[in-house]
């Protein structure tokens, strides 16, 4: 499985464009917010012969979602959200306007809802589809087994946790998402986070100050 990542729009979010041998790829978060980021991703998708066959959500946020009608005009690809987070979708572009300059287009609706499903499937790989609520209601991670590598969205980054004081957030369910769904995976699990660079779940158990004091049972939640 092969991973490019791109950092897009105002927030520096993190675009994953994923595929194998059988050149079909999806893109993970598709924060792309501008004509030039647009360009850039398409000239990437271009050059490496690719065919994108979905554009895929670990949540609803504006930052990992701007991109997503680009994708769909383009390459006609299906849009998979949890639908937990519909509500942030039909509120992306008053919420770029808050944060960011510029306008942006909205959102398209969901295709594929990830709450009725229990993986994902493009060419000939398999992503597991790991419910973490917690930043959102819909929040999501993906895991490919096979090679021990996850996309981790804003759940967990490195040496932090996503916010959970954002409607919709609850701290509590967040750090039981990732005790009890994401910790247990095991250290060798490779993460790729929705801002900043990837780590391991070994590193976020020794390293990360959220985890280790929920570990250690300094915290209640």
């Amino acid at each position: 499985m092969n991973i490019v990542k791109f950092v897009f729009n105002p927030l520096q979010e993190n675009t994953f464009v994923v595929w194998d041998e059988s050149l079909e790829c999806i893109i993970i978060d598709a924060g792309n917010a501008s004509a030039e980021e647009h360009d850039r991703l398409a000239a990437f998708i271009a050059e490496q012969k690719l065919k994108p066959v979905m554009a895929v959500n670990t949540h609803g946020h504006f930052d990992h979602i701007l991109g997503v009608k680009f994708l769909k005009d383009k390459y006609g690809v299906k849009f998979a959200l949890s639908a937990k987070d519909d509500y942030l979708r039909t509120t992306a572009t008053e919420s770029f306007s808050m944060f960011c300059s510029g306008k942006v287009e909205s959102v398209p609706e969901i295709d594929i809802d990830l709450e009725t499903i229990d993986s994902i499937h493009f060419g000939n790989t398999e992503l597991k589809i790991i419910r973490t609520p917690g930043h959102t209601p819909g929040g999501v991670c993906l895991l490919h087994q096979q090679s021990q590598q996850m996309f981790t969205g804003d759940t967990l980054f490195r040496e932090s946790i996503g916010r959970s004081d954002l409607p919709g957030g609850d701290y509590s369910t967040l750090m039981h998402s990732i005790l009890e769904n994401l910790i247990p995976l095991g250290d060798e699990i490779t993460i790729y986070p929705g801002h900043s660079e990837k780590s391991t779940i070994g590193h976020e158990s020794l390293y990360n100050p959220f985890v280790v004091e929920a570990i250690n049972g300094e915290i209640r939640f």
